[in-house]
């Protein structure tokens, strides 16, 4: 996902083209209240979704389910710690009195990486300092599993969605408990922003993960590289 944008102010550009790599202990030593959850793939078709991720990784995903509240549905893929989750409108479903999550209204175009979510157990400490836009804790459910995820009115995440949304399991088994190890691991996600120092200034105070580098760029967009079956592959 690449986004370009014109930096009006020569100041705000050199300010927010820092390099803000490597999150990792090193740099930032603060208690973590949050961690990597999954990546979000979104697609046309769920099929379609699932099509583009199995044939590129080599592996077969898990069907998830249905999110009634938001008229969705997804397919779920271990990446160890974390996974990665191909979602779509459910055509069965009603169209939700509110805006679906992670832009899905809007969303058109091949499958292609949209969205990255991160986890936390401090709900309360965490949304008074997300950027603003992000949204509220929104309760939602699949099946047997209920959690809080922040879901923007607008249903984009700001940033032009390379800010993550957060969550909170609420005690649950986190979903990749339960996914089969096929064999793939998060190495790289990268995210790209002009106004990325916003999102440094967000992530410095309790996110720790080596594996997740922020750049100052012109262009916004997200990048994940996959250690997987077929070698190792960037979606974007």
């Amino acid at each position: 996902m690449k986004f370009c944008a014109v930096v009006p102010a020569i100041a705000e550009f050199s300010k927010c083209y820092d390099d803000l790599t490597n999150l990792g202990p090193e740099r930032y030593v603060a208690g973590t209240m949050l961690k990597l959850d999954h990546i979000v793939i979104s697609a046309q078709s769920l099929s379609q979704g699932v099509d583009y991720i199995q044939n590129l990784l080599g592996v077969q995903m898990t069907q998830g389910g249905k999110h009634a509240a938001f008229g969705t549905h997804n397919a779920l893929l271990s990446l160890g710690d974390s996974y990665l989750e191909v979602i779509a409108i459910d055509p069965d479903a009603p169209k939700p009195p509110h805006a679906r999550w992670f832009g899905l209204d809007t969303f058109s175009g091949p499958p292609r990486l949209t969205n990255w979510v991160l986890q936390t157990d401090k709900p309360r400490r965490v949304i008074g300092k997300t950027l603003i836009g992000t949204g509220d804790m929104m309760t939602v459910s699949r099946d047997d599993l209920t959690w809080q995820i922040t879901v923007p009115k607008s249903g984009h995440l700001p940033l032009d969605d390379c800010a993550p949304a957060v969550i909170d399991w609420m005690g649950a088994d986190h979903p990749v408990t339960h996914l089969p190890d096929v064999g793939c691991r998060l190495a790289r996600l990268q995210i790209e922003h002009p106004h990325a120092i916003s999102l440094k200034s967000f992530l410095m105070g309790g996110f720790s993960d080596q594996r997740v580098v922020v750049r100052g760029r012109e262009c916004a967009g997200l990048s994940v590289t996959v250690e997987c079956p077929n070698g190792v592959i960037t979606l974007t």
